[in-house]
């Protein structure tokens, strides 16, 4: 049987190969997402050339006031908004969304959502 772990490193290289798959020759770039128990983490990735566009989490420093804490949904729609509002400014429309190994609910579906309000199509 296998651990936590390694199941969730089975999701995540499956929903890779799948953006891979969707996305060839990487003309979009790619919406990253990293949630640990206490913040969240999102990146706009050029997989072409190997480099970060954009990048905003909850520990920015224009989200602290704006937020109680770094782990509830309030927080990743913030961030959501934040990186989508980054990417733009860096020239960046269109995305694919790599959601990891996580499930599309809750924190991770929220940044979504509010990264697609704010401009983002994906």
């Amino acid at each position: 049987m296998e651990s936590t772990k390694q199941l969730f490193a089975r999701r995540r290289y499956r929903t890779r190969g799948n953006l891979r798959l969707g996305n060839p020759n990487n003309v979009r770039m790619r919406l990253t997402v990293f949630r640990s128990g206490k913040h969240i983490y999102a990146q706009v990735i050029d997989d072409a050339k190997g480099q970060t566009l954009a990048a905003a989490s909850s520990l920015d420093k224009e989200l602290k006031s704006k937020i109680k804490n770094g782990s509830g949904v309030g927080a990743a729609v913030e961030v959501g908004k934040l990186v989508a509002e980054r990417a733009k400014k860096a020239g960046v429309g269109d995305v694919v969304f790599d959601r990891g190994g996580y499930l599309f609910h809750g924190r991770v579906k929220a940044l979504a959502e509010a990264a697609r309000e704010s401009g983002l199509k994906f």
